[in-house]
C-alpha cells in the first residue's frame, strides 16, 4: 500500500510517500532483514515551512492541497494513495494503539493539548485539514506515547501522593517512541541479532531530545515524562531541574505560571546556556572561536546525555548497543563522540572512527572493554550505531496494516 505520511511540527509539516511493503519486519525468527538505506528511500518527500511557532498558524488544509499538486507534479498521483498516516506525539492513556482517524478522535487529540502543547493541537489541526483535503482515504493516527505502554509500573509511577496519579493521570508516558520503535528494529538487522535478544539504549537528540531503554523490542525506560519537558537538555526546553526552583520564581514573583511555560519550553537549554542559539552546528563554530556560553552550553548538553544514557542502562539486564538518532543524534559526531567518551565507566569503548552518513555501526560489540571500565573488563564493549530517524516507515506500516486489517 501507498501512504502519504504527515508528521506536524513545532515549526514545520514534513511529508513522504512511501510503499508499505518496501518496509522490512521481523520474520519468524525475530530478525530483521538489513535493507540497505537507499531500499528504504521514501517515493516522495516534501515539506511545508510554519515558521518559527506553527501554534499561531491557521488551516493547514491549503497547505496539504498544496502538497498533493506538487507530489501529482513528481508523479505521485493522490489516486495512487491507499492511506494517510499522521504522527501524533500525545496519546495518553486512551491510544495504546494506532486507530482510524474519526472526529470524535481529533477531538480526543486535541483535549490532550495541555500535555503536548507545542505538538497536540497542531496534530489535531492537521489531522482536521487532511480529512478535508482527501475525504477519500481512511487516515491513521500513529502515537509516540504508544510504544511505551510496556512500561513497568515502576517506571511510569512518580514517588507522589497516589490521588495525582489515580485522579489527575500524573504519571510518566514517554515520547519519540515511534523514532525508537524503527531504531531498535534498524539497530538488531544491522547487528543481526533477533530484536527480542536485544538490548539497546536509543537516544534521540534533536531539538527534543529523549533515551530509552529497550529490551527485546519493549520499552522499560524512558527519559521524558508526563510531557515532553522532562529528561535531557534539550534545544530550547530545560528538561530535568529542581522543581523547587519553580516554586522559587513563582512564589517571589519573577515569573507568573504562562511565562515560566514559555522560558521552560522555548528559551531554556542549548538556547538559554549559549544565550544566542539552539543550532548545535552554530554552537560548535562559537566554541571553536573561545565563546565560553557556547562551549558551556555544550558541555551541559554532553553531560546530561551520557548521564540519561547511563541511568536507562541500568534498566536492561545487560546493554548490547547504544543507538543515536535524531537530527543532533545523527549529525553531530563530535558529540557523539563525546557523550561516548563518558561512558566508559560503564564499559564502553570510544568511537574511534566515523563513517558515512549513513545508518553503521560505529563501534562494533567486539574485543575488551574500554581502559577505563575496570568494572566490565571482562566483557565486551556495547555496539554504537548511528541510525537515521524514519519515523515516517513506522507510520506508514502502521497505517497499512491497520488499513489492511479493515480490509480483510
Amino acid at each position: 500500500m501507498r501512504v502519504l505520511v504527515l508528521n506536524p511540527g513545532s515549526s514545520s509539516l514534513k511529508s513522504s510517500v512511501v510503499e508499505s511493503d518496501s518496509i522490512p519486519t521481523a520474520g519468524a525468527d525475530g530478525r530483521v532483514p538489513a535493507a540497505p538505506a537507499t531500499a528504504l528511500a521514501p517515493l516522495g518527500q516534501l515539506g511545508v515551512d510554519w515558521g518559527v511557532d506553527a501554534t499561531a498558524g491557521g488551516d493547514p488544509t491549503d497547505d496539504i492541497r498544496a502538497l498533493l499538486a506538487k507530489y501529482e507534479a513528481e508523479g505521485i498521483a493522490a489516486g495512487s494513495l491507499g492511506a494517510v498516516g499522521y504522527r501524533v506525539v500525545h496519546g495518553g492513556t486512551e491510544f495504546r494503539q494506532p486507530v482510524v482517524i474519526t472526529p470524535e478522535v481529533v477531538a480526543q487529540v486535541r483535549a490532550l493539548t495541555d500535555l503536548a502543547p507545542l505538538h497536540n493541537g497542531l496534530a489535531a489541526a492537521t489531522m482536521t485539514a487532511g480529512l478535508a483535503a482527501i475525504p477519500a482515504l481512511p487516515h491513521v493516527a500513529v502515537f509516540d506515547t504508544a510504544f511505551h505502554a510496556t512500561l513497568p509500573e515502576e517506571a511510569y509511577r512518580y514517588p507522589v501522593p497516589e490521588r495525582w496519579y489515580r485522579d489527575w493521570g500524573v504519571r510518566r508516558y514517554g515520547f519519540h517512541g515511534i523514532s525508537v520503535a524503527w531504531s531498535a528494529e534498524r539497530a538488531a538487522a544491522l547487528l543481526d541479532r533477533p530484536i527480542g535478544e536485544l538490548r539497546t539504549v536509543v537516544a534521540h537528540l534533536g531539538s527534543g531530545c529523549s533515551v530509552t531503554a529497550v529490551d527485546g523490542g519493549r520499552s522499560v525506560a524512558t527519559s521524558m515524562g508526563l510531557t515532553p519537558l522532562e529528561g535531557l537538555m534539550m534545544g530550547t526546553r530545560a528538561g530535568s531541574i529542581d522543581p523547587g526552583i519553580l516554586f522559587y520564581l513563582l512564589r517571589t514573583g519573577r515569573l507568573d505560571g504562562e511565562e515560566l511555560a514559555e522560558e521552560l519550553d522555548h528559551a531554556s537549554g542549548l538556547m538559554g546556556v549559549s544565550g544566542r542559539t539552539s543550532d548545535v552546528r552554530e554552537l560548535l563554530r562559537l566554541e571553536s572561536s573561545g565563546d565560553g556560553p557556547a562551549a558551556l552550553a555544550l558541555k551541559l548538553f554532553v553531560r546530561r546525555a551520557a548521564e540519561c544514557i547511563a541511568s536507562a542502562a541500568t534498566a536492561l539486564p545487560q546493554l548490547d548497543a547504544i543507538v543515536f538518532t535524531g537530527g543532533i543524534g545523527e549529525n553531530a559526531a563530535v558529540l557523539r563522540a563525546r557523550i561516548v567518551a563518558r561512558l566508559g565507566s560503564i564499559g564502553v569503548a570510544p568511537i574511534t572512527e566515523e563513517r558515512p552518513a549513513e545508518d553503521a555501526v560505529l563501534a562494533p560489540r567486539s574485543g575488551p572493554a574500554a581502559p577505563s571500565a575496570p568494572t566490565a573488563s571482562a566483557t565486551n564493549s556495547p555496539a554504537v550505531l548511528r541510525i537515521v530517524a524514519r519515523e515516517d516507515l513506522v507510520v506508514a506500516r502502521e497505517a497499512a496494516r491497520l488499513v489492511g486489517a479493515a480490509k480483510s
